[in-house]
């Protein structure tokens, strides 16, 4: 094989061509077989997974539209995927859903470095709870009130009240539900070494409010003023109450706004997916925990 001469017609060989041009031969021989080789549809490398694309978007599909939960990302949509023997990788899931359109909103850049930029999540449970109130309409009562409780923990709800007037007695009824329901009393100095974090509030700095955490050995841990992500953990738990449940319905009075709150609240907590604990359950987390601590102790 060679290239004719212009001038004499007489065949270069490839070697010379190749030396000239400063080509390796390789390089040419393997441009001559992909020219030469029929052309092959556009394939995926590698082995071949168990399910098509369009057969695992259909599977995400359902898991979003079956999810108790809206707007859960790649990651809890990959978890439920797994939890009904259908197994991805994370790519993958990511992939196929922001091709389909599926991803929830992205969330706002981070925001500059401030006073807290600590870490707010404890290593056990009831270590430090965090309390919060946020305000909601109804068609009968008009403005009315919720205040919650919650774990850092695991972010379990462990108390909860909805009322019309959001007093410093409304915002300890949580608190009263979390320890009676965790130390099965309310004696005095039952709640030792918990924390709870909360903002400055009226009701939390009112002396009724102090004095009765204080009767039940709870320490007061206040929030930095303008510092919203200290009580991270209440505000995460409030903003997804209010997306999940709040805004999705039309109250008609108090009433019905406690069954479905208090029915959401049950589906947090026995449904909802904690990354942090490798996309378990509120209470499973616990119970694991739980668990733990019992062997080591054996």
């Amino acid at each position: 094989m060679g290239t004719a001469s212009p001038a004499t017609g007489r065949p270069y060989p490839t070697t010379l061509v190749c030396q000239v041009l400063e080509v390796p031969r390789s390089t040419l021989y393997g441009r001559l077989r992909r020219e030469a080789a029929p052309e092959r549809p556009a394939t995926k490398r590698g082995p071949k997974t168990r399910l098509s694309d369009d057969e695992l978007t259909a599977k995400i599909r359902t898991v979003i539209e079956t999810s108790p939960f809206v707007g859960e990302g790649h990651r809890k949509v990959r978890a439920r995927l797994a939890a009904g023997d259908v197994f991805a990788g994370k790519g993958r899931v990511l992939r196929l859903m922001r091709g389909a359109d599926l991803l929830s909103p992205a969330r706002s850049p981070a925001r500059p470095k401030r006073a807290h930029d600590g870490r707010i999540m404890t290593d056990a449970p009831n270590e430090m709870w965090g309390t919060d109130a946020w305000r909601f309409e109804t068609d009968e009562e008009g403005l009315c009130w919720g205040f919650v409780a919650v774990d850092h923990f695991n972010t379990e709800v462990k108390g909860w009240h909805v009322c019309k007037i959001g007093n410093r007695f409304a915002a300890l009824e949580p608190i009263r539900q979390g320890v009676e329901g965790t130390f099965a009393v309310l004696h005095e100095g039952v709640a030792a070494g918990l924390s709870l974090r909360m903002d400055h509030g009226s009701q939390y700095t009112s002396r009724d409010f102090r004095g009765e955490i204080r009767f039940f050995g709870i320490d007061a841990s206040y929030a930095f003023v303008a510092e919203p992500q200290c009580n991270g953990v209440a505000e995460s738990f409030i903003g997804r109450l209010k997306e999940q449940c709040v805004w999705l319905h039309r109250f008609k009075n108090l009433e019905e706004a406690r069954q479905i709150i208090g029915e959401y609240i049950k589906r947090h907590n026995t449904e909802w997916l904690v990354a942090k604990h490798d996309h378990i359950t509120p209470i499973e987390a616990r119970e694991r925990w739980e668990r733990d601590t019992q062997s080591h102790v054996a």
